[in-house]
């Protein structure tokens, strides 16, 4: 196989180095779902079979030079600096610890080395295998407590997801599951293509299941850049007919038939009528997040040079004493919007700086398969709009990882004379 590096031309076999990233990766997916000392391991060791060689400042310069990953590592870089300026160190460290993926996977993913075509099929596959066996173990959580299940989603509660609970990301994680598979349809058998639609379906089930609308979102703008594909292709007319359908009856359907997207729906409702009276609902989840935001905007307005990412829960914390003094502390979130956190923390140029970062994927995308690239970093880019997904340790990981995975399998694809829009 040959991988293209810096104008040369590099023989890449199935070396110790090779197969030891293959397992590293594998070991990541893995623990991801099942142990978060275990993906600090092998991302750990993922780093060092990529990073730990004597070419080290050539794969150094490729980085420095690939504006894809120079912009994922301004994620890490502009809370970073603005440590100047932030008073309290122990919390800027904290959250540059938690933040340190999105500066060292950018560099390993720099490097000259590359899976073959199988590999990285195997691991498409493997993260499949893992969606499709968690998506199960939580579908089997709601059979068991179906009553106090259907309650909860009352009250701004949802059923057990993996990730720790954290259903925000995995939702997300799941509707890239329905983008993969949309990307394996293209080489797949008959029966694989069958296989595969009946796991869109799976997953697109589930995720009106669990009624997170990060996944949701994400869901409905992949099967949207999806029909663009079709349609360029033109071809496909009875799939671009199903999925317009889809798009239309899966919300109706689900409001009918699916109890948790009913009361998700009634909760919101509920919870609506108190944010457009500005009045506060203890326990509320989307007034919540309104006043988060509020509370960032505040901070980013009257100190347009960012109060350093270390000071940025504090100031917040006095925006709520001074403006929403009734709030609960367990009702406290801090900006639902990583705009706003970059923002609070380094100003304005932090603001512009993010959303840099979240254009240079839509501005250099690999010559294959842009399309299905464009729609899995519209689902980032919108994600983070909404949620502060940079300052958890799996949003970090899920982010950056993932990215740089199909940056660097469709890059692979390129370099293999495979391009398709």
């Amino acid at each position: 196989m040959l991988y293209v590096y810096k104008n040369m031309v590099i023989k890449i076999g199935n070396g110790w180095r090779t197969g030891f990233i293959f397992a590293t990766i594998m070991g990541m997916l893995g623990c991801l779902f099942l142990s978060r000392a275990g993906l600090s391991i092998f991302l750990i060791l993922f780093l060092v079979g990529t990073m730990w060689h004597k070419n080290f400042l050539k794969q150094c310069s490729f980085f420095l030079h690939s504006p894809v990953l120079v912009g994922i590592a301004f994620l890490f870089l502009v809370p970073f600096v603005s440590g100047l300026w932030s008073s309290d160190g122990q919390e800027w460290l904290d959250a540059m610890r938690i933040k340190l993926p999105l500066l060292f996977l950018p560099l390993a993913f720099a490097g000259r080395w590359q899976l073959s075509n199988k590999q990285w099929l195997f691991i498409a596959s493997f993260f499949l295998a893992l969606l499709i066996a968690s998506t199960c173990w939580s579908f089997l959580q709601y059979l068991q407590n179906m009553t106090a299940i259907h309650q909860g989603y009352l009250s701004a509660k949802v059923l057990a997801t993996p990730l720790q609970n954290d259903h925000v990301r995995y939702s997300w994680l799941v509707s890239i599951g329905v983008l993969l598979c949309l990307v394996l349809t293209k080489d797949a058998s008959k029966r694989g293509t069958t296989l595969l639609w009946f796991l869109v379906f799976w997953f697109a089930l589930y995720l009106h299941l669990l009624s997170a609308r990060t996944g949701l979102a994400s869901l409905y703008l992949i099967f949207f850049f999806y029909i663009i594909w079709l349609w360029r292709r033109k071809r496909e007319k009875i799939i671009i007919i199903g999925i317009m359908l889809s798009i239309i009856l899966l919300p109706i359907l689900a409001l009918i038939f699916l109890p948790t997207f009913q009361n998700r729906i009634k909760y919101f409702v509920y919870d609506y009528s108190y944010i457009k009276t500005n009045t506060y609902l203890p326990g509320s989840n989307d007034g919540s997040r309104m006043l988060s935001l509020k509370g960032g905007w505040s901070v980013l307005k009257n100190n347009p040079g960012g109060v350093g990412r270390g000071d940025v829960y504090a100031k917040v914390d006095e925006w709520y004493t001074e403006n929403v003094p009734q709030i609960k502390n367990e009702d406290r979130l801090y900006p639902a919007s990583e705009w706003l956190m970059y923002g609070a923390a380094a100003g304005w140029i932090g603001v512009i700086l993010f959303t840099v970062s979240m254009l240079i994927p839509f501005l250099f995308p690999p010559a294959a398969n842009r399309i299905f690239w464009i729609g899995l970093n519209a689902t980032a880019a919108f994600s983070l709009a909404f949620d502060i997904g940079l300052e958890v340790q799996f949003g970090v990981f899920l982010y950056s990882f993932i990215i740089l995975w199909w940056w660097k399998w469709f890059s692979s694809q390129s370099k293999a004379g495979v391009y398709e829009s």
